[in-house]
């Protein structure tokens, strides 16, 4: 029985009864299709020869049922049938109908290329056995997600059978399950699997989009990620060898999020590639003007218009399709300022479609994670999405990189840094004042990098970028990298600058893994990965952008301090708050918080913003719900200059035990107790975590 307060609230425009069973679906005499179309006044079905992808063995009208839906049913759509529409409308501004034309139906879950470079999609049944396995629904305050590429992942592991490198099934091989687990990681996000093509552009230079941020199709596993035996037996067989990655990463206890792009198409603008949206109804599908010229906030040619009916619910049928048949446990929205844009293009953050994915049932407790940002008008958003969004966070990464890298420089340059620590503390206490007191510190998602920009070890060892071999004469990629290459550019023998820069790279994992919020690690970033300079290696599918596993002893040292810091992040609630803090005052589930300069005195308000000052000492006390009372320390040093740091004394019964140190080259066994009121010295820019304990 429906409740009377929800029988007098209209149903969202976008959850229409109009839009529903897009697609195809299966039934005893056949196959049913179902395409809408606004503007279109013909549409028909093309079904292909099995082999010959170019042959039609039928082509019947489809009947416009109305609302913009055309229908056709024939015994022809069974499992593995190849079909294609054609689209036929009125000519005028905004309208790009040719009726020859055949074009992807946008809900099609498998699809193979034709002959000349047009696209089928492939009928599958979908049915697989889950063996009762569970999605594991990691807790916001103890995720930690690692971004990575499923290709770049496993291309060169050693021990990883050469079958599966570079595929999904490689990718949950017991290899991968160790490195994930042994690391500490509870969620892989990954880069676009969706199927997406190479833009023309880069063809002929030879390049490839190995990103994936071209998408094709919003329903279907990219194809050339499966192993040869599955791409060979089809698409029902890339589908199951990607639900079958999802089951064994699941069975291991780690999540799988997806990096998704509902922003833009592989369409580009007008004149590009036509293959499926612009055919069936540029009109509704894209932003543009009344003349017809599109509005490209995406700076791919083309963005989706989500304030139209249909492109809201295709997008939100689509994750419904990923969280529910594939098990996936999150999505990270590429562009996603570009979704929650109204029908005059300005950002909404109760845009009917963002609140639609936050509020939609099958999407419960499924992970949103808003790239908070776009290039069109009022694209810079981080902080203002709604309750139920996390947001990735470009004011933490800006801070934390100026704090360790650019301020050092500087620093060296001017005998003193330019700004002060408070910045800095307010990022790690989880940036109060970016986020509402609401959404707390969980809605930052925290990171250094990316797969966007420059390595950690890039980051530290570049001064500007080095994209030449992009074939864009290095005019592509960030100008501005916040990065410090500390005296020489690159590559370098100098066993000073090396060592310096291996501190920097631990300093810089220890903030990360450190910071209340929810962190992110760059796949590679724990071992040392480099890409020689280059900040934006999207057309790269190469040893410059696959992981190499063979690893020189301050990798392995690296990766034990990742490990570590983990361990301590997993081990120490204090660390991962769940509300914010407020400075001296106890609120119920949530931490105390305390800050003290380096003479172990309350910190003053000139300290924060005098540039002079760059010590502090963070101390966190944690009350989380069934989790024992928690307090660590956390002492800050960002200048080279050296200090002697006097630890606070809070009483006489407790002593603070060593739990790391940026400081050293490898992850310290022994943990030392130490008195309050002792004095600890710090040499030059480093961090160092104790924990609080009773004496005794």
């Amino acid at each position: 029985m429906v409740p009377p307060e929800a029988a007098l609230s209209p149903r969202p425009a976008l959850l229409a009864s109009s839009f529903d069973d897009l697609g195809v679906r299966l039934g005893p005499d056949g196959g049913t299709l179902r395409v809408w179309s606004g503007n279109a006044d013909t549409m028909h079905l093309v079904v292909f020869d099995h082999v010959d992808l170019d042959w039609a063995v039928e082509t019947l009208p489809m009947t416009a049922t109305g609302d913009g839906v055309f229908e056709a049913t024939t015994p022809l759509l069974r499992p593995g049938a190849r079909y294609a529409v054609r689209a036929g409308g009125p000519h005028g501004p905004g309208n790009t109908f040719n009726p020859e034309t055949l074009l992807l139906d946008p809900y099609a879950r498998g699809l193979v290329s034709g002959g000349y470079g047009d696209w089928r999609g492939v009928v599958v049944e979908g049915g697989f056995d889950w063996g009762g396995v569970a999605k594991p629904r990691v807790p916001m305050d103890r995720t930690v997600i690692y971004e990575g590429h499923v290709k770049g992942l496993t291309k060169r592991h050693p021990l990883v059978p050469p079958a599966l490198h570079g595929t999904y099934a490689g990718l949950a091989h017991p290899a991968m399950i160790e490195h994930f687990l042994s690391l500490g990681i509870t969620s892989i996000e990954l880069l676009p699997v969706h199927a997406f093509a190479t833009e023309p552009r880069l063809l002929q230079l030879g390049l490839t989009n190995y990103w994936g941020y071209n998408s094709l199709n919003f329903f279907s596993p990219h194809s050339a990620y499966a192993t040869a035996a599955s791409r060979a037996e089809g698409p029902e067989a890339v589908l199951r060898e990607f639900k079958g990655m999802v089951r064994l990463l699941h069975e291991a206890g780690l999540e799988v999020l997806l990096d998704v792009v509902y922003n833009h198409t592989s369409e580009e603008g007008i004149g590009g590639p036509r293959t499926s949206l612009r055919g069936l109804d540029n009109r509704s599908y894209y932003r543009q003007t009344d003349e017809g010229v599109y509005i490209d906030v995406t700076g791919c040619g083309n963005a989706v218009n989500t304030s139209t009916d249909a492109a809201a619910r295709l997008v939100l049928d689509s994750l419904r399709y990923w969280a529910e048949d594939v098990q996936i446990d999150g999505f990270r929205f590429d562009l996603a300022v570009t979704l929650g844009r109204d029908g005059n293009h300005s950002f909404d953050p109760e845009h009917p479609l963002l609140r639609a994915i936050r509020d939609d049932e099958v999407l419960a407790g499924t992970k949103l994670i808003a790239e908070p940002w776009d290039v069109g008008m009022g694209g810079w958003q981080t902080g203002n999405f709604g309750d139920g969004w996390h947001e990735w966070n470009d004011r933490y990464r800006d801070r934390v990189r100026n704090f360790w890298l650019s301020d050092v420089d500087y620093a060296r340059r001017a005998s003193t840094a330019p700004v002060g620590i408070g910045g800095f503390a307010t990022r790690l206490a989880g940036s109060s004042n970016t986020f509402s007191q609401e959404r707390g510190p969980l809605a930052s998602v925290n990171f250094v990098t990316a797969h966007d920009g420059f390595t950690l070890r890039d980051l530290v060892s570049y001064d500007v970028k080095h994209n030449l071999g992009n074939g864009e004469q290095n005019r592509d990629g960030a100008d501005t990298n916040r990065s410090y290459n500390h005296g020489a550019e690159g590559k370098t023998d100098d066993p000073r600058i090396l060592a310096t820069r291996r501190k920097a790279m631990r300093n810089l994992l220890g903030t990360l893994l450190l910071s209340a919020g929810v962190p992110m690690i760059t796949a590679g970033d724990e071992m040392g990965r480099t890409q020689r300079g280059n900040n934006n290696a999207y057309c790269h599918d190469s040893p410059l952008t696959w992981l190499s596993w063979n690893l020189a002893p301050w990798q392995q040292d690296l990766f034990a301090h990742t490990q570590r810091l983990l361990a301590l992040r997993r081990e120490n609630p204090a660390l991962r708050p769940v509300h914010f803090a407020r400075l001296g005052e106890r609120i119920p589930s949530a931490s105390l918080m305390d800050w003290y300069d380096e003479h172990g005195e309350t910190m003053s308000s000139d300290r924060w913003t005098d540039p002079s000052h760059r010590t502090l000492q963070y101390l966190a006390t944690s009350t989380p719900e069934n989790e024992e009372l928690n307090r660590i320390l956390l002492v800050v040093h960002g200048n080279e200059s050296p200090v002697e740091v006097t630890l606070p004394v809070l009483t006489d019964d407790v002593e603070y035990v060593s739990l790391w140190s940026s400081a050293d080259e490898t992850p310290a066994d022994d943990m030392p107790r130490i008195a309050p009121g002792e004095v600890v010295p710090f040499v030059g820019t480093s961090m160092r975590l104790f924990r609080v304990e009773s004496r005794g």
